[in-house]
């Protein structure tokens, strides 16, 4: 059994794979932006999962759940699912606190990061992006960034096993009630990569849908474009990305 860290589990996809991972026996921390959202993932914990607190649009509430979670159990596996559709947390959330968790948090040997279908249409420029979420930020340009990032772990991690998945349109609270895609098959992608000993799932650097791996966009596997985001990232927020 694993020790599987879920971000933004407090409904919808992230909330479903905990709920399965808890079900199959696995160790589960939940993640809640505040107390009032952790209404929501109250009957996961009082099955036995633990809990972290913080919003993912402040850094420094982010930098605390992973020295939180550095000094208690060893993660598994991580479960970047947390996600913003529009506004100015677009990227401080999307992408800036899965990279601040990826450089932090040591131990973890496979990330599983939400990405969209939507990245195809994000643009491979770092020049002029509002990192700090002053501005609306573009959910297509996050999910590229996040994306890349997946890829980019898988590269220069060799012992670690990083995949990004889009979970396709589906009826949550950010898709909407008339999104077309199956919300039971959503979260199951991310569960199989934590989780299954498959040799699929044990492969890295995959971009996948539906347990079937697909072609991302051409920027994800450019290593100048990987190795300029990871830098522009280590300058913004202060953390320096490393292999481990």
């Amino acid at each position: 059994m694993s020790r599987i860290l879920v971000t933004g589990s407090a409904d919808g996809l992230g909330r479903a794979a905990a709920d399965e991972l808890l079900s199959a026996g696995h160790d589960v921390v939940v993640h809640a932006r505040n107390e009032e959202r952790a209404a929501g993932v109250q009957e996961l914990v009082d099955r036995g999962a633990d809990i972290v607190l913080g919003d993912f649009t402040d850094r420094a509430s982010v930098r605390r759940i992973a020295a939180e979670l550095g000094d208690a159990a060893p993660l598994d596996a991580v479960i970047h699912n947390a996600g913003v559709w529009s506004g100015p947390a677009v990227v401080p959330v999307n992408i800036i606190a899965p990279y601040l968790l990826t450089s932090l948090l040591h131990g973890p040997r496979r990330l599983v990061y939400l990405s969209s279908g939507s990245h195809y249409q994000g643009r491979s420029l770092l020049d002029g992006t509002d990192w700090r979420g002053h501005t609306p930020g573009s959910y297509a340009d996050s999910k590229l960034f996040v994306t890349t990032l997946a890829a980019a772990v898988a590269r220069l991690r060799p012992g670690t096993v990083s995949n990004a998945v889009d979970p396709g349109w589906v009826p949550t609270r950010m898709g909407g009630p008339g999104a077309p895609d199956d919300l039971e098959l959503g979260h199951r992608t991310q569960t199989w990569l934590a989780t299954s000993d498959a040799a699929q799932a044990l492969s890295s650097g995959g971009y996948w849908y539906h347990q079937q791996r697909q072609q991302p966009h051409a920027a994800v596997y450019d290593e100048e474009f990987q190795d300029r985001l990871l830098r522009t990232l280590g300058e913004e927020t202060g953390v320096p990305f490393t292999a481990q």
